[in-house]
């Protein structure tokens, strides 16, 4: 965070002196008084500058920027990190290399950051969700929970008997239910307690032909 310190005749003049250097309006800072000061006699005897610290308050992506740059620290990685905001969300990408740490087994540590990146993020003030990604990891699950999806749901059809997935958060179960959304011959349901939550992949009752 980005903070100075600066003095004025006044407290007001000060906190201007700080705006000017920092290159930053007044709502986005926070300003500490150290010193009120005091005029003196006649205006010169005894007088006293007023001083204060004015600090820029970090945006959402900043701070969250910031804490996933200490994760990487603390990892012994280093990541390139962008973040912008798209339909809707805070879209995160970190790149780099050796980022298979960041990911986990089956983007487990991926899902934990996520996770704390949005906790991290709510300090601030409330705002779009953030989405976090690691080197595209969350394209490429997509894309391979939807031909899973599609493999499951024709071995459904062909055997008749249902079949659960293994457990997965909500945001993968809401791919595998998209990805069966409409079939013709199944349909998904959602069983189960968090974190054990799963997809169930179940035949379509077929209308009789009399």
């Amino acid at each position: 965070m980005r903070s100075v310190e600066r003095s004025g005749r006044t407290v007001d003049e000060a906190v201007a002196s700080a705006l000017a250097e920092l290159g930053v309006d007044r709502a986005r800072v926070e300003v500490e008084v150290l010193d009120e000061g005091r005029p003196g006699l006649f205006g010169l005897l005894g007088a006293r500058r007023a001083l204060v610290r004015v600090t820029v308050r970090e945006t959402r992506a900043e701070r969250v920027e910031r804490f996933l740059r200490e994760v990487c620290r603390a990892m012994g990685v280093e990541a390139r990190i962008q973040a912008e905001e798209a339909e809707g969300y805070l879209r995160v990408t970190l790149a780099g290399r050796d980022m298979g740490v960041l990911i986990g087994r089956h983007g487990q540590t991926l899902d934990a950051l996520q996770f704390l990146a949005n906790a991290v993020a709510n300090k601030v003030e409330p705002g779009p969700r953030i989405l976090l990604d690691v080197e595209g990891y969350r394209q490429r699950r997509e894309e391979t929970l939807q031909r899973l999806a599609r493999r499951l749901a024709e071995r459904v059809r062909r055997t008749g008997q249902r079949y659960a997935l293994e457990p997965m958060p909500a945001q993968e179960r809401r791919i595998i239910h998209l990805a069966l959304a409409g079939h013709p011959h199944v349909t998904t349901v959602s069983e189960g307690e968090e974190p054990h939550r799963r997809v169930v992949l179940v035949p379509r009752r077929q209308p009789s032909h009399r």
